[in-house]
């Protein structure tokens, strides 16, 4: 094999690899894709240490390990099914090395995502619905609707501009606590702590905790609790904001 092919098949793995956590695959899905494009474009043995902040794999007969960094992480499973879809196509040889690593850089940079507008709405319902599931009453629902959408609203821009999860999820919680506040004191909704309860829903960081937990099952115990470690400061932080409010009633 090869040194120009040794290159082109970490150059795919490693991307492949970052794409996947970046967009919230756990542990586990991305050990297994890497290795199946290694094994699949002909390399027996890969070896690869894969961690929520980076990964570092190496090939038999290649000079140097390559590193990549994962420099941001979010939620984007679509990728993360795009992604898998193409490593089942390479193992079928429907499609080559080469087109793999060029679909990969599509996948990267030109997979479309919701606009702003569907996502407040798709935060606002959430909020709304999952307020009555838990709470079994409907009379709060509207005011839910508006706030979890605010909250979530919030919580978007400033992520966006600073770039700081913890900060921007404090922030949001904030003032979802001061806008249910107001909305049972004008009338607008009736019991506080349900608002609360359904506004904040699209803040919970449903996915890192179940990545957690799937990781710690599968034996990674430094992802695991890197995940879950991360996943309690942004409780806390969702917390801390409600809990700012709760001291001016």
């Amino acid at each position: 094999m090869s040194f120009e092919k040794q290159t082109h098949i970490l150059n795919a793995c490693l991307q492949a690899g970052r794409i996947l956590i970046e967009n919230g695959s756990e542990m586990a899905r991305v050990i297994d894709t890497m290795q199946r494009i290694a094994y699949n474009a002909g390399v027996v043995n890969a070896q690869m240490f894969v961690t929520v902040t980076g990964i570092v794999i190496s090939i038999d007969n290649h000079p140097n390990a390559q590193v990549a960094s994962i420099e941001h992480r979010s939620i984007d499973l679509d990728k993360v099914a795009r992604v898998n879809q193409l490593s089942r196509q390479f193992a079928q040889q429907e499609i080559d090395l080469p087109e793999l690593v060029r679909l990969l850089d599509r996948i990267d940079n030109d997979t479309p995502t919701f606009s702003f507008l569907v996502r407040f709405l798709a935060a606002a319902m959430l909020s709304a619905v999952l307020l009555i599931i838990f709470t079994h009453e409907y009379v709060d629902a509207p005011a839910g609707f508006v706030i979890g959408g605010i909250g979530f609203a919030i919580f978007y821009f400033f992520n966006h501009k600073f770039q700081v999860q913890f900060l921007s999820e404090f922030f949001s919680s904030f003032v979802i606590g001061i806008l249910a506040l107001v909305a049972v004191k004008l009338g607008l909704g009736v019991h506080f702590d349900n608002i609360i309860i359904g506004s904040i829903m699209p803040l919970v960081p449903g996915v890192p905790i179940t990545n957690a937990v799937r990781d710690l099952v599968s034996g990674n115990l430094i992802s695991g609790p890197a995940r879950a470690f991360e996943a309690l400061i942004s409780a806390v932080a969702i917390a801390g904001g409600i809990v700012v409010v709760l001291n001016f009633i």
